[in-house]
């Protein structure tokens, strides 16, 4: 089914965390109109035309629809999954990039510490909505920043810099339950 308005505000706050205001550039894509739609508490990403197609197909002998982009908890939340990296990543607004010795900690679920951090958007406010990229620009997770790029310059190098939110890890740590 088709979120309701309250799903809607709250997917499109959490996802505009991470790309801004180019969360229209998601919804209008060169080869058609993208939509979202709930199916089983999850919601996925879907362009119009395999929304139609799918219509055919009864709720319950569908698996999947698109790709999922989160969860809607019962209390109404928004849950951004890893599956939404490669979609999220190209209209990032606010990057970090971190070094290869740290890339392995931040893959097995930890947050990026101070020493581990490369490069920073400029102008990261504390609490932002970052991805995380290798050195060679290859979207590892997204996060959210712990301290502002100011900040990052004079702090404690075993200071988190950025908590983790969910990174490609995943794919390998919860292979079974990963939807």
């Amino acid at each position: 089914r088709p979120l309701t308005e309250e799903e809607t505000r709250v997917m499109f706050e959490k996802i505009a965390r991470y790309i801004g205001e180019n969360l229209q550039l998601l919804v209008d894509q060169p080869d058609g109109i993208y939509c979202f739609h709930l199916h089983n508490d999850q919601v996925y990403y879907v362009s119009e035309k395999i929304m139609k197609l799918a219509a055919n197909i009864s709720g319950d002998k569908l698996v999947s629809l698109g790709s999922c982009f989160g969860k809607v908890t019962k209390t109404h939340k928004f849950w951004l999954h890893v599956t939404a990296l490669d979609y999220l990543a190209p209209y990032a607004k606010y990057k970090v990039w971190i070094k290869p010795g740290a890339e392995q900690s931040f893959l097995c679920g930890n947050h990026v510490l101070e020493y581990g951090l490369g490069r920073i958007t400029e102008n990261t406010s504390q609490y932002q909505g970052v991805v995380v990229y290798s050195m060679a620009d290859i979207p590892l997770c997204f996060g959210v920043a712990a301290k502002s790029t100011q900040d990052c310059r004079k702090v404690d190098p075993m200071a988190i810099a950025v908590f983790h939110q969910a990174d490609i890890g995943e794919y390998v740590r919860h292979e079974e339950t990963l939807t």
